[in-house]
């Protein structure tokens, strides 16, 4: 990992939609926290002027975020802007023009990915890669094939310790979190493994559609943006080993071996789903067969969790908006029939609040004989406002050089090889009725207790009696 600090933040796309919602704010928060100091070059090709980026910035802050007059300041102190098109050297000229004497710039293409290897060539052909780091944005290709063909692009002009794979969700507090947990903790070791967990689950339900984001949506679908790379991570956080050393290279080995150990997901094993409705949106086909659902079980095929299914489940207009990790612990061998008991569980919510909830069997109060209850045991955390933003938090990480918070190219290549052999079979898409946990069929890929649904009570209230 090369630890220097880069001396400049190129941005591409600096008038995009994700430059307006996400970037802006997290480039103000970064200055207001004293983490950029450093030239902020924009470069889109729109006609604009100077004047008007700032504007866009301003216009970005007032809507998302909230604008903070003096770290405002200082961040259009640091703003400059090259308009051009990605495609014509001139432009590449006009950017090694403003970044004056930085010898160490970081290069985020936060642009569509058919772009990527045009912008990394110009770069390399007019020395503003020389020195520098590449910040991309995902997805990373479309399938195995296309991501192993920008890694070649990628390898053509940077050093892997200076290409940055960004996946946001490793920069929210709560997916670290995970790691704390297991890895801060003598007491979850002795009950992490196959011997005691019956099955893991991961939901990550959103009560909304695509947002007007059809085109884009209708190439892409919930396993390609989030299964294989969001929730790959959340998994490979609970399923790696401890690393031998805190780099990051040590704690992406024990990523990469999670991967390494799940087969390629079989038609059997996974279910998508479309909500009624999404082929009405903008920019969707009438006839499509994308996703907007999909539920999915995985074997990890390593000693610790042999036979231990983990189910991962996404998708768009469900019930609620909510990302849960439910682990169910093996019934004990107690006198009590077993008819009778519920699964001990442990549950760690992700957003929109942290929480870590452990779900046991007691008495219940002011019952005669062997009347039981579930409870939990309950630990929350909801977000401060002035808590760091996942892309504050990734961007400021590639700029220091942190690759920790990054995929490496054989992270990448392991999550398409999963996914990409059951992309292909053009599996049934089926309807579901918006507000609902997906279609019906969803039941072919599902715990043996059933799902356990975020904010559904009833899934942690469950009483027994004994004669």
């Amino acid at each position: 990992m090369t630890n220097f600090q880069s001396d400049a933040l190129v941005f591409f796309g600096a008038t995009g939609d994700l430059a307006y919602k996400k970037i802006f704010p997290s480039l103000q928060a970064m200055v207001k926290r004293g983490h950029l100091n450093v030239p902020v070059v924009g470069v889109a090709k729109a006609g604009w002027s100077l004047d008007q980026l700032r504007a866009r910035a301003k216009d970005s802050l007032e809507k998302h975020g909230g604008l903070d007059p003096v770290a405002f300041d200082r961040l259009i102190a640091l703003l400059r802007y090259v308009d051009g098109d990605y495609q014509d050297p001139s432009t590449f000229a006009a950017l090694r023009k403003e970044l004056r004497d930085a010898k160490a710039p970081a290069h985020y293409l936060a642009i569509p990915p058919v772009l990527f290897e045009t912008v990394v060539e110009h770069l390399s052909a007019s020395n503003c890669g020389r020195g520098a780091r590449v910040i991309v944005e995902k997805p990373f290709g479309h399938d195995l094939t296309s991501a192993q063909e920008l890694n070649k692009v990628l390898l053509g002009a940077f050093n892997e310790a200076d290409i940055f794979r960004i996946d946001h969700y490793l920069g929210k507090r709560a997916v670290n979190n995970v790691l704390a947990f297991r890895f801060a903790n003598t007491f979850v070791e002795s009950f992490w493994n196959r011997n005691f967990i019956e099955s893991v689950e991961i939901t990550m339900a959103e009560d909304f559609g695509v947002q007007g984001r059809g085109g884009f949506y209708d190439q892409t679908g919930t396993i390609r943006d989030v299964v294989q790379n969001h929730l790959f991570q959340v998994l490979s956080n609970l399923a790696m080993e401890p690393p031998v050393r805190s780099d990051s290279d040590s704690l992406r080995d024990e990523k990469v071996k999670v991967l390494r150990a799940i087969p390629a997901i079989e038609e059997q094993n996974l279910v998508r789903g479309q909500f009624r409705g999404y082929r009405e949106e903008n920019g969707v086909a009438k006839n499509s067969q994308t996703e907007t659902f999909a539920a999915v079980k995985l074997e990890i095929n390593s000693w610790r969790w042999k036979s231990v299914p983990f189910f991962i489940r996404a998708g768009k207009c469900l019930p609620t908006t909510s990302t849960e990790i439910v682990a169910k612990f093996r019934k004990p061998p107690t006198l009590i029939p077993d008819s009778q008991l519920v699964e001990n569980h442990l549950r760690l919510r992700l957003s929109p609040e942290i929480t870590i909830a452990m779900g046991m069997m007691n008495l219940a109060p002011d019952a005669e004989g062997l009347v039981l209850q579930t409870g939990e045991m309950v630990a929350s955390h909801s977000p401060r406002a002035d808590e760091m933003d996942a892309y504050e938090r990734v961007l400021g990480a590639a700029m220091a050089g942190d690759s920790t918070l990054f995929a490496r190219e054989d992270y990448v290549e392991e999550a398409w090889r999963i996914v990409e052999p059951v992309l292909k079979k053009n599996t049934p898409v089926y309807q579901y009725a918006p507000g609902t946990w997906g279609p019906n069929e969803v039941e072919r890929v599902t715990p043996i207790s059933g799902w356990s649904n975020p904010d559904d009570k009833k899934a942690f209230k469950v009483a027994s009696e004994a004669a």
